[in-house]
């Protein structure tokens, strides 16, 4: 594993994946601070030039609560899309650049393999949600931000990591689309039906028991009437996430590389 480990960290350092991972992260932590920005004083982002509409997302406020909560639905909503696709990058690249049948030939075995490419994907994950945290307390510190309190910032802190290990279990069938399809396209294609039916099912009031809608309504995305996640939409998130690794797994061990 340790081996295993270092390879798949290596694969990720010499990638440019991880910078726009980053950037993706950098902007959408940016608009959230401009969000900010603007409730703070309507008069002065119209002066400015700034669209006042955009306080919609927020709930009208502009303190650290509504920032955390912005944060966190950033991770809900964004993180799928680039979560999603770094394990997608994780387990396709080997199939997209023919180095499945080297990988598979050296003396690890293929479930220690797909273990080290899921703790790297979820190292990786918590690492953009931990950096998106740090932005947003840095720029809204430098806009002045008010209703600081340590209790704010436990419990802003507890929900954005709580939503970025609900995101991490939910992109772990991707891993499997593309392991089966043998390359990034049907990972993709996962992904955005994933996305996509996230929003319908949420839309018609029955996303507390899709798991990919979870996140969402967990954030209070979905706006004040739609019902938070039960017990129900938590079992749901975990069983996805376990299917997914153990699917990935089990297709790993058995399956054929022919080419």
């Amino acid at each position: 594993m340790r081996g295993a480990l270092w390879a798949e960290v290596l694969k990720a350092r010499r990638s440019r994946l991880p910078w726009v991972t980053v950037l993706a992260f950098t902007v959408a932590g940016v608009f959230g601070t401009l969000v900010m920005f603007v409730l703070q004083d309507l008069s002065r982002a119209r002066a400015l030039g700034l669209l006042g509409t955009k306080a919609s997302l927020t709930g009208g406020s502009a303190d650290w609560p509504a920032s955390f909560a912005l944060l966190a639905q950033i991770v809900a909503v964004g993180g799928v899309g680039v979560f999603g696709l770094v394990v997608i990058w994780l387990f396709g690249r080997e199939f997209s650049q023919h180095t499945i049948k080297d990988l598979l030939a050296l003396p690890t075995a293929r479930t220690t393999v797909v273990g080290a490419k899921f703790a790297v994907a979820a190292l990786w994950c918590l690492a953009l949600a931990g950096y998106l945290l740090l932005l947003g307390l840095l720029l809204g510190t430098t806009i002045g931000l008010r209703g600081w309190s340590a209790a704010v910032a436990a419990r802003g802190l507890g929900e954005v990591l709580a939503t970025a290990v609900m995101t991490i279990l939910l992109v772990t069938p991707f891993a499997f689309a593309a392991s089966l399809g043998r390359g990034y396209l049907a990972g993709v294609a996962a992904l955005i039906t994933a996305v996509f039916l996230a929003q319908v099912v949420a839309l018609v009031g029955y996303g507390r028991y899709f798991p990919w809608s979870v996140p969402a309504l967990f954030t209070g995305l979905a706006g004040p009437g739609h019902d938070p996640p039960g017990v129900v939409g938590y079992l749901l998130v975990l069983l996805v996430g376990a299917t997914g690794v153990a699917t990935t797994a089990a297709w790993w061990r058995g399956a054929d590389q022919d080419r």
